[in-house]
């Protein structure tokens, strides 16, 4: 078979090995579908071989076939790559009669055809992409009813296809849905600037620990944190300055906590952790990892002097014995004193005195 060179011949053929592409039908395994349509022709036809074939680059191939032993031919060869060059019908009644064929190794040598019918199987725009075909060991010619059947079970071929293709759209449709919902989850439960839980999202975990432990889950403490001085690094060294000392701030959280623990950013340059099945005295020893980061850490790079910051801190106890409001009204409180006493240091609710700064 000889290919034609012409360039708007060859960007034809380019869309048309798209449109081809875009089914996701080559090489893929044997489906029941296509076979039922098969058996059904060869029956009909009464031929020993049909075919639904696809005409790829360099290559025809097979998604399903009675009575020939292989899954694909070479392009040059195939009389398929001949029938979707015109519209209708393409029936050859006996290939040596036929120029284009007499020569063909499938019809001079095994094995041996002499009769081809096919029906194109054509893309929603009208792209040619192989045939549904029957072949037969002997001249022969298809009655009207064969010739309908052999079109109807084509465009059956076409609306399977179609429907694969439509579901694999909706897959990947509700997929980037669920991708959506989980970016505009994410996007409504995430400080935009820490990657940590907002307040809301914080609250809806905090009521859920209390909830649990008032069903007899092991108590939990609370802590809420306040950067010391932290307008000044602000109203000195501007927002931005202050927006990245609140992100060294989280990294050194991220640090002191457990991963088990809960950290959000409840507005501005206070933070609240939860910290599950623990103690007031183990959350106190939580708090004082991070007064020691803290104490260690520059929060911006490259500053001279290093800047340092502190945190003020108040601890309470969730034991079930009171709503979320109350708990995070106690631990408010805590942080209070905590600023009271001289910043830089953690109030526990248990103890209530400081812990050493």
């Amino acid at each position: 078979m000889t290919y034609n060179t012409d360039p708007d011949a060859a960007e034809y053929e380019a869309r048309r090995l798209q449109a081809l592409a875009d089914y996701q039908i080559l090489d893929t395994p044997e489906a029941s579908a296509f076979d039922d349509l098969v058996e059904v022709l060869s029956l009909i036809c009464e031929a020993p071989i049909a075919i639904v074939n696809f005409i790829d680059r360099d290559r025809q191939w097979f998604k399903s076939v009675k009575g020939l032993a292989v899954r694909e031919t070479p392009r040059d060869i195939s009389i398929c790559a001949h029938a979707i060059l015109q519209r209708g019908l393409f029936i050859i009644p006996d290939t040596t009669l036929d120029p284009r064929f007499a020569s063909n190794p499938l019809v001079t040598g095994d094995p041996h055809l002499r009769f081809y019918a096919g029906a194109l199987l054509e893309s929603r725009d009208g792209y040619p992409l192989g045939t549904l075909c029957v072949l037969d060991y002997r001249p022969r010619e298809l009655s009207e009813r064969q010739r309908f059947a052999l079109q109807a079970l084509a465009n059956q071929v076409m609306a399977h296809m179609e429907l694969m293709y439509a579901h694999r759209e909706q897959v990947e449709l509700i997929s980037e849905l669920e991708a959506t919902r989980n970016e505009l989850a994410k996007l409504a439960t995430t400080d935009p600037l820490t990657g940590l839980l907002n307040r809301r999202a914080f609250e809806q975990r905090l009521d859920q620990e209390v909830s649990l432990i008032k069903r007899g889950a092991p108590p939990a403490a609370l802590m809420l944190i306040d950067l010391d001085h932290f307008k000044t690094v602000n109203d000195t060294l501007g927002h931005k300055a202050g927006d990245e000392v609140i992100v060294r701030f989280t990294e050194l959280c991220r640090e002191a906590f457990r991963q088990a623990d809960v950290i959000g950013r409840w507005g501005g340059d206070e933070f609240m952790v939860m910290l599950p099945r623990s103690s007031v005295v183990e959350a106190w020893h939580a708090a004082e990892r991070l007064h020691q980061l803290l104490a260690i850490t520059p929060m911006r790079d490259n500053d001279t002097p290093a800047c340092f910051s502190t945190a003020s801190i108040g601890v309470c106890s969730l034991n079930g014995s009171g709503n979320m409001e109350e708990c995070l009204h106690r631990t408010d409180e805590l942080l209070y004193r905590a600023k009271e006493l001289g910043r830089n240091r953690t109030v526990c609710e248990s103890e209530g005195t400081p812990s050493p700064p």
